[in-house]
């Protein structure tokens, strides 16, 4: 063999490894990325997880919505002459936005994938049935008792702006499921109580007339809105005001009125309460009683307005439609803004 016949062999040979070592390593690539399509390829089709519920809705057949957690059991029902209310709570009226938001979100429930059929696991995703389990049960149903879904709902987890994952199961099913949900499910009673009571924003207090539960009786007061601070009398000799506009406190009250329940006011005893007065420069005046029952703070209100004032008058009778009757279980951080002690609002004595 000529040594140029060697090197063309040789090279031929070369020619033909590096042609198999590519083509292995482009069945490898193929391969790999086949696994890796089919590892990250989603292995469910997503479904609606109440596929009739939007049907039923539509259909007015909901008219009853029952949420049993560890922590409270309770109903929101529709009342043909009423609307939404919570028969559990007094028929106090039901927000009906929250009522909308949790029938839209129940609809719109989307399945991601199934879950642990074990009812041994179901503790590590919240949906043991309550009252025992952290599961939080929600049936919705209708005037003759239909049931029309019947829920456990478990652990919430986010998912960007793609709305929450939520553990979920039907209550006569053993398997769950990861579902997306637009919103979270409100599941304590206070949340679905209609707040839109009263709001007297501190822009428009003219006095506030206070009669605390203990001490002298004040007024906290200013010549005009644009007045920057609240002025107080009278003011004990010899003391001053632990700082500028401590009387402030008493004008802001309504300004956020937020309320953790409800009771009628004739089952608690308003005897011995405190005493706001509440006068707003485009003539409304709102009268608040608080009762401090042991560690509970409640607060009963009415208002009224100024002769010739049309739109407080307007406002008056839409405050009363709401309060009228009713006991607002104040906030522990709201509380010490109504009627607060004349004392409180001085620098300690010498």
């Amino acid at each position: 063999m000529t040594l140029r016949a060697y090197f063309y062999n040789r090279r031929n040979r070369n020619l033909a490894a590096l042609a198999g070592v590519a083509l292995a390593a482009m069945l490898l690539a193929f391969f790999a990325l086949h696994h890796r399509e089919t590892m990250v390829a989603p292995k469910y089709e997503t479904d609606t997880f109440l596929p009739g519920l939007t049907r039923a809705l539509n259909a007015g057949e909901v008219t009853h919505i029952r949420i049993v957690s560890k922590k409270a059991a309770f109903s929101v029902d529709f009342v043909p002459t009423k609307g939404w209310v919570l028969p559990d709570h007094g028929n106090y009226p039901a927000s009906f936005e929250v009522v909308k938001q949790t029938l839209v979100a129940l609809a719109a429930l989307e399945t991601i994938e199934p879950k642990t059929d074990n009812p041994e696991l179901y503790s590590y995703v919240g949906l043991e049935a309550p009252p025992k389990g952290d599961g939080v049960a929600v049936t919705l149903s209708g005037d003759k008792g239909k049931v029309v879904a019947n829920l456990v709902i478990g652990k919430s987890e986010p998912r960007g702006d793609d709305g929450i994952g939520l553990f979920i199961r039907k209550a006569d099913d053993k398997q769950s499921w990861l579902v997306k949900s637009p919103s979270e499910i409100k599941t304590a009673p206070a949340d679905w109580m209609d707040k839109a009571v009263i709001a007297v924003d501190r822009s428009r207090v003219a006095s506030v007339n206070v009669e605390p539960a203990s001490g002298p009786a004040y007024t906290v007061s200013r010549s005009a809105p644009s007045a920057e601070s609240f002025e107080v009398s009278p003011l004990p000799k010899g003391r001053e005001l632990a700082y500028a506009g401590a009387g402030d406190s008493a004008a802001t009250a309504l300004s956020d009125f937020g309320f953790d329940d409800i009771k009628p006011a004739l089952a608690l005893d308003f005897a011995g309460a405190a005493h706001m007065t509440v006068h707003t420069f485009d003539g409304l005046t709102v009268t608040v009683d608080i009762a401090t029952l042991g560690a509970d703070h409640w607060a009963r209100l009415s208002a009224s307005s100024d002769p010739g004032k049309p739109a407080a008058a307007k406002e008056a009778l839409a405050i009363n439609a709401h309060a009228a009757g009713w006991a607002f279980k104040l906030p522990g951080y709201k509380a010490t803004l109504f009627a607060a002690p004349l004392e409180s609002l001085l620098k300690p004595k010498k």
